[in-house]
């Protein structure tokens, strides 16, 4: 691809994360949006400012035959999958917010088509750019604190009746899929970036608030070890009252401690290496806004220039689709724990009613 030639996008969905893409991809001088797309009517989605074609399904677009280089899929978790799998078909690159599907079945059906179609997966995972994760992944690979014993991810953030709609998709096991899908998959991903792959998964799970809102837990406490050495926690909910209150990562190594917290994982909270000075970190982009809520860093602008950058020939794709598949493979694998856990549960008490 010749490096004067401005890349195409499309987008299905046109909710809040799809109309951020949509102005990331706007803003960006190599970058041009050509269509959009979203099952609800144009004029319901506040879109006007995209003067491009819009389509009401996947198919007319597709059907289409338009000149475009990627389609980015910014719909329900439980539609990714499926979706992708017709976009490569047509033989066109793709970004897929996360997850890339429910469950590993599904991703590796779109990595399989991926690769018959020599086309690229892009999935979103935009906290590896905050300031505090790239330095953190460098402390890491350069091995500044030694062997790593021990590390605890804590998730705690408000999702309400504000964010729970009834007849929405967001709750729901089909199209939502869960807790640590809908809004930890991004913490876990730090987690995977940093550590690798997880075994010996033990857990605990509650619905503590949200028995009416959503098909789901609410709250874990996951425990784990590293295969590649240490061991690991997961403290996560939301049901935390009124806000979120945080998102923090705590390592403990050989040669010191680091503690990543805030509601984001956006501040360096503690450094304690002998002999290691941090340097200046770059500030952290502000959280995406949705109202009544707050989301992960908004460094959607990252993936943009990311995808442009691979096209081109430039860089490499920084989170690729075997990567996305390992963050919903470490989520199924939790959640088949909790499945059965919730076997157990209901049998005791069918036998203790009986």
């Amino acid at each position: 691809m010749t490096d004067n030639k401005k890349i195409k996008f499309a987008i299905i969905g046109c909710g809040h994360i799809g109309k951020c893409h949509a102005e990331m991809i706007y803003r960006n001088e190599e970058a041009e949006l050509v269509a959009l797309c979203d099952v609800r009517p144009k004029s319901e989605l506040n879109i006007e400012k995209y003067d491009v074609t819009f389509f009401q399904s996947i198919e007319k677009l597709l059907d289409e035959d338009l000149d475009i280089d990627v389609i980015n899929i910014c719909t329900p978790n439980g539609l990714h999958a499926d979706q992708a799998s017709l976009v490569l078909d047509k033989r066109i690159h793709v970004v897929i917010e996360k997850p890339i599907g429910l469950s590993r079945a599904k991703c590796e059906k779109v990595i399989n088509k991926a690769t018959t179609n020599n086309k690229h997966v892009f999935a979103v995972m935009q906290n590896r750019y905050s300031p505090p994760s790239v330095w953190i992944k460098d402390l890491i690979e350069n091995k500044i604190l030694g062997k790593i014993f021990m590390v605890q991810l804590s998730c705690y953030w408000n999702r309400d009746d504000r964010y729970y709609k009834k007849g929405d998709w967001k709750g729901t096991q089909e199209l939502d899929g869960g807790t640590l899908y809908t809004q930890f998959s991004h913490f876990i991903d730090i987690m995977y970036w940093l550590f690798g792959d997880i075994e010996n998964i033990q857990g605990k799970f509650k619905d503590f608030t949200h028995e009416s809102l959503t098909d789901f837990e609410d709250s874990g406490i996951i425990s784990f070890d590293f295969v590649d050495g240490g061991m690991g926690n997961l403290n996560y909910s939301t049901a935390v009252a009124t806000q979120n209150l945080e998102s923090s990562i705590t390592i403990i190594g050989e040669k010191g401690s680091v503690k990543i917290g805030g509601q984001y994982m956006n501040e360096v909270e503690i450094c304690n290496i002998d002999g290691y000075n941090i340097p200046k970190l770059a500030e952290a982009n502000p959280s995406n806004d949705y109202g009544n809520y707050k989301g992960s860093a908004a460094n959607h602008h990252y993936i943009i220039e990311n995808v442009i950058d691979t096209l081109k020939g430039r860089t490499n794709a920084t989170t690729n689709a075997e990567e996305g598949l390992k963050v919903v493979d470490i989520i199924e694998r939790i959640y088949l724990l909790r499945d059965s856990e919730l076997l157990k549960q209901n049998s005791k008490q069918e036998i203790k009613e009986a």
